[in-house]
């Protein structure tokens, strides 16, 4: 605005009308137009019975009918293309409306995340997990020494373990043989060596024999 302007007071610019209340204009208006086309339909109906009515008694009547007839059917069509602009204007006008609505939404939510993201870096995010990253090998480590008892001193061999747990199987079993009534293995006499050379075929061969017999015959006793 000039300095003229300011002085004498200029007009004022008027701010424009809103899309939604365009929309409404543009939709009053359609709603007028079509009552006029209900109306001009009609009239044209009107003015072809006359038309049709006056067609061999009265040529003239008849005539003027159909000139009124074409005469609406005109302004019918102008009203058809004026619907039509109109229709335009307003798919245009809700068109626009819709895309400022989604516009204002995205930049909402960009200002929201933009306000998010205001305090943090892709720096710190990266030395953040980082962070955790160290924090769980750490923890992970610190499991595994507490769950692992190394640096207690004791070595044991395995060879040892096994001739002592041999030793308390037998114990046992003899255990219950003395439970049942009958001589633990342990304590049964041990077979006499043979002290005659292969070959020498003695009495006192016979003898051993004869007793290992007995022993085993009662060894199976004891076993059943």
């Amino acid at each position: 605005m000039s300095f003229l302007s300011k002085l004498f007071g200029g007009k004022k610019e008027e701010k424009g009308p809103s899309t939604e209340d365009a929309i409404q204009k543009l939709r009053a208006t359609e709603e007028l137009l079509i009552k006029k086309q209900e109306f001009l339909q009609k009239k044209i109906d009107q003015e072809l019975e006359i038309a049709k009515k006056n067609g061999t008694t009265n040529k003239r009547a008849a005539i003027q009918a159909l000139k009124r007839k074409k005469r609406y059917e005109q302004q019918l069509e102008q009203i058809d293309g004026t619907m039509l602009t109109i229709e335009t204007q307003r798919d245009a006008l809700e068109g626009a409306n819709t895309n400022n609505a989604v516009l204002t939404t995205m930049k909402t939510a960009a200002d929201a995340l933009k306000t998010a993201h205001q305090n943090m870096n892709v720096d710190d995010v990266h030395n953040m997990m980082d962070d955790i990253a160290e924090s769980q090998e750490l923890s992970k480590e610190i499991s595994e020494a507490i769950s692992n008892p190394s640096g207690i001193g004791i070595d044991v061999d395995d060879d040892d373990l096994q001739k002592e747990l041999d030793q308390l199987e037998q114990e046992e079993l003899d255990k219950e043989l003395l439970n049942t009534g009958k001589t633990p293995l342990s304590d049964l006499p041990t077979p006499a060596v043979p002290t005659s050379e292969p070959g020498g075929r003695s009495k006192a061969k016979t003898k051993v024999v004869e007793d290992d017999d007995d022993e085993m015959k009662e060894l199976a006793k004891w076993a059943s």
